[in-house]
């Protein structure tokens, strides 16, 4: 049985998506064109929210998270996700000339510069899969999890990359780019009220107050701390948007000529992306994905020294950037943060030799750490 609730509210998107489309920007229209971006994310919200509540939203891909990292292999179909994971890892995934080769999450485990680094071959999105196309909302909600996305495209299809950016953004993922720093404190009266700290050129006080009020905002003080766009106002209200780093993959790069290889890596380089070309079949450019892969992961090498004896500068810990001591305590031992008394750290993160550090300092790479628990 059809549900005339959900017919109607599909209706409605596609409505707004109509007007947003035919209405041309420019400063005398942005005002309605905000309204209509806020308007359709809260109706897209509301539409997810009854989907799962009907158990609507499809069988998901159960994905066992380990190693250090995980990082998603997200492109469409044939570009050479399977191969590439073949390639890295010790995973054996189905690799054939024809679509949907993948049809669930294949993960593997990348071992790099004493890292552990899971890779998911994840099934090839279409267009419209973060609309549900394809099994596309399955997939996309994997690579929400995730602490790195690959983004594949095929050396001849360089324009796979916008649609490609398009997906992950209606799936409310956003790549390359952190949280917006505005901040919300609601009231049981008084209305709207808009502070900023700093000057804004993309939005105006009425604005910011449409905006709020699609969202169902009606008594707060909103606080902006940055020159934000309508789009992150409406992202910040929304409140589920996820925030990964993204490397750019360009595949089959053995099988065009070198003008082309060097214009592609020059268009998105130029915007800002961390550009990798490569041939899985080949070899060629793997060792640069790797290291581009590590890089960008920000991995953070800590030298352990046991109280009283030399430190382990073979076998390194590895955490992520912005790690604390009191991560590693947590890692190293489930009693230890508890029992912690204090810790000894030797490195770029101390400001002197043997520094007498708490559970919330902040570790950087080659340090080398001595935590004292207590006894018993």
């Amino acid at each position: 049985m059809i549900d005339g609730a959900a017919l109607a509210i599909e209706d409605e998107i596609k409505a707004v998506e109509e007007e947003i489309a035919k209405t041309k920007y420019n400063k005398a229209t942005s005002h309605h064109i905000g309204k209509l971006k806020a308007k359709l994310a809260a109706m897209r919200e509301t539409q997810v929210r009854r989907q799962a509540a009907s158990g609507g939203g499809g069988k998901g891909y159960a994905v066992q998270k380990s190693g250090h990292a995980s990082v998603s292999l997200v492109g469409f179909p044939s570009v050479g996700k399977s191969t590439l994971l073949n390639k890295l890892t010790n995973a054996k995934s189905e690799t054939a000339a024809y679509e949907f080769t993948t049809l669930d999450v294949i993960p593997g485990l990348l071992e790099y510069r004493g890292a552990d680094i899971q890779i998911l071959d994840m099934p090839g999105i279409i267009r419209g899969a973060a609309k549900g196309r394809g099994r596309g909302r399955e997939v996309l909600s994997v690579a929400r999890g995730v602490d790195l996305i690959l983004l594949l495209v095929d050396a001849f299809n360089p324009g796979q990359f916008e649609a490609l950016l398009e997906e992950l953004w209606t799936a409310n993922i956003r790549v390359n780019a952190k949280p917006p720093n505005i901040q919300f404190v609601k009231s049981d009266r008084g209305g709207l009220v808009v502070n900023s700290t700093v000057k804004l050129t993309h939005l105006d006080e009425p604005l910011v107050k449409d905006i709020c009020r699609e969202f169902g905002l009606i008594n707060a003080t909103v606080v902006l701390r940055q020159n934000a766009t309508q789009d992150d106002l409406i992202d910040a209200l929304a409140g589920n948007r996820v925030y990964i780093p993204s490397i750019l993959a360009v595949s089959k790069i053995d099988l065009v000529d070198e003008e082309t290889r060097r214009e592609t890596v020059e268009r998105y380089a130029a915007k800002g992306w961390t550009v990798v070309p490569f041939s899985a079949e080949k070899g060629v450019g793997l060792d640069d994905l790797k290291e581009a892969i590590y890089g960008k992961l920000g991995f953070v090498q800590i030298f352990l020294k046991p109280p009283g004896r030399e430190a382990d500068l073979v076998e390194p810990l590895i955490v992520r950037a912005g790690a604390t001591v009191g991560d590693v305590c947590d890692r190293l031992h489930r009693e230890w943060r508890s029992k912690f008394r204090y810790a000894i750290v030797t490195g770029d993160s101390a400001k002197f030799k043997e520094q007498t550090v708490g559970l919330e300092h902040g570790l950087a790479d080659g340090d080398v750490l001595t935590i004292v628990v207590k006894r018993g």
